[in-house]
């Protein structure tokens, strides 16, 4: 909190004062400023650095960097073209038109660190030794963090969760075949989760993406 208030008065009053035309955006400690040209974008740099010396902060040296926001009209070849911002990397990613054009835009998506560490809990719950609980069970326990990541992260372009979501599925495919020994064939154990959700769409929050299981 402290470092808010110290930052609303280091960075966001400033930043009003001194450029009020560049819109920006701030969470805790990081920011993106939106400049239209190359010479605005190193000018509040240059400003910004000299700011912080004088309230006795620096910007990181790595993460500090101007970012060339590339897409089909903008086609200049810069050495950055992607940030990573609350989660989100955005960059330039092919896009489709409702006629079926392809064109590039530059667009936020959940980004890799972001995945990999959704990833890394869903592992962490061994939801395929939970023989002990029911499949209602599981869904009552995991619903609340799926549905979270997934109204936040799939908020654009939601289909690139789809690998992550099917993994899901795959654990629960895992937990069928460890609980019901008539069904420890995979290839029945995936019939079965796919009978269930389609019986039950709303057992669990991912299934309106996909039932699909991925192989883990």
């Amino acid at each position: 909190m402290l470092a808010n208030l110290f930052l609303h008065y280091a960075f966001d009053t400033w930043m009003a004062r001194e450029f009020p035309t560049v819109w920006f955006e701030r969470y805790a400690d990081d920011a993106v400023l939106h400049c239209v040209t190359e010479r605005q974008a190193r000018q509040v740099l240059a400003a910004l650095t000299n700011r912080m010396v004088e309230v006795g902060l620096q910007l990181h040296p790595d993460k500090t960097r101007i970012v060339y926001c590339k897409d089909g009209v903008r086609r200049g070849s810069y050495e950055h073209t992607a940030f990573t911002f609350l989660g989100y990397t955005f960059r330039p990613r092919r896009n489709r038109t409702r006629l079926n054009r392809k064109f590039l835009s530059f667009e936020p998506a959940a980004s890799r660190d972001a995945l990999k560490r959704i990833g890394r809990e869903v592992r962490s719950w061994h939801l395929h030794t939970r023989s002990d609980l029911s499949l209602s069970e599981l869904a009552r326990r995991i619903n609340p963090v799926v549905a979270g990541w997934i109204n936040y992260y799939g908020r654009f372009r939601p289909w690139e969760l789809t690998p992550f979501l099917a993994r899901i599925n795959a654990y629960l495919v895992r937990w069928i075949r460890q609980k019901y020994k008539r069904l420890v064939a995979k290839r029945r154990a995936t019939a079965k989760l796919r009978e269930i959700a389609q019986r039950y769409p709303r057992m669990f929050s991912h299934w309106r993406f996909t039932v699909d299981a991925a192989v883990i």
